[in-house]
């Protein structure tokens, strides 16, 4: 999203991909690179990743169909993630003082609303 601060780029997609409401950092809390596949070829790309103190999830969002996705603590999403430099950032986010700061809200979420800890959404 060349058109659009880093951030910016970041809130959008957490919107798009995810339906994922709330007030995001801007400040990167670090970058990890992946092989993203591309039509014929691979490419090495760099990603920022912001923190989102989300608010609430839609109903229904553009990408909806397209992943899957799941709440759970940020040392479940660190296992589950490919990207080992991607897992460090959750287990080192999920330690820091931002995390601990946002963590005692719980966003509304459309299933298991009973569930009260802290959620990452990878």
């Amino acid at each position: 999203m060349k058109k659009h601060r880093d951030w910016k780029a970041a809130e959008i997609e957490a919107r798009q991909e995810a339906g994922l409401i709330g007030t995001i950092g801007r400040k990167p809390i670090g970058d990890y690179r992946y092989w993203k596949r591309l039509q014929g070829h691979f490419a090495l790309v760099k990603v920022a990743v912001f923190p989102l103190a989300v608010s609430r999830q839609l109903d229904e969002w553009p990408e909806r169909h397209e992943r899957e996705q799941r709440w759970m603590s940020p040392g479940s999403a660190a296992l589950l993630v490919d990207e080992p430099d991607l897992a460090t950032l959750i287990t080192d986010f999920a330690t820091s003082s931002t995390w601990i700061k946002s963590a005692p809200r719980s966003p509304s979420r459309p299933s298991d609303r009973s569930q009260q800890e802290p959620s990452l959404h990878p």
